[in-house]
This record gives structure tokens, sequence and C-alpha cells, in this order.
């Protein structure tokens, strides 16, 4: 496959994981996604970040998210985002504790 190409599938495949994530499942939480998969919509918009950076494009943490959430965190938290249960906190606790130096 032509490598213009597959950079374009993989656009697209992320800018669909990022309406899949912004529009379709606002429901799901970021320390939910944490604990099963290991990353959450803050490590995508990190990512993105690190993208950037790499291009010698400054982006700040704030930029970042905003551009992969399509509003600031202010407005993410209040629309979307709830306390985190002990279980859950419980959970995340323990995956970090089990894969810190792994990434």
């Amino acid at each position: 496959m032509p490598t213009q190409t597959e950079i374009e599938l993989q656009a697209a495949a992320f800018r669909r994981l990022q309406k899949h994530l912004m529009e379709d499942r606002t429901d799901v939480q970021n320390i939910d996604m944490m604990n099963l998969a290991g990353f959450c919509r803050n490590c995508l918009s990190r990512w993105y970040q690190e993208a950037a950076a790499e291009k010698n494009i400054a982006l700040s943490k704030d930029e970042a998210r905003e551009l992969f959430y399509g509003m600031t965190m202010a407005e993410w938290k209040a629309n979307y985002q709830t306390d985190a249960t002990g279980d859950q906190k419980a959970a995340f606790d323990k995956s970090f504790a089990e894969n810190v130096g792994k990434g």
C-alpha cells in the first residue's frame, strides 16, 4: 500500500475513534477506559500533543485536549464526567501499580 494512502487511512481511523468517543460514547468514563484498555481520551490528546512536538509545533496540554475533545476540559467535565467510584479508583490504582514502567 502506498505510504500516503496508509497515512490517510490511519487518519480516517483516528477521526472515527475520536468521533465515537466524543459523540457516540460520552457515557464511557476515562477512568473506565484506563482500567480496561490502559489509555483514555486524555492519553489520545497527549499523543496528539507529542505528534505535534515531533513536527516542532508547540501545543500546550490544554490546547491538545481542546483539539481532541472539541471543547475545553471544563466543558467536558461539566457535561459528561462523573465522580469516580471507590471501585473505579481501586481498579485504577491496581492497574497503575501493575503497569508502572511498562509504557
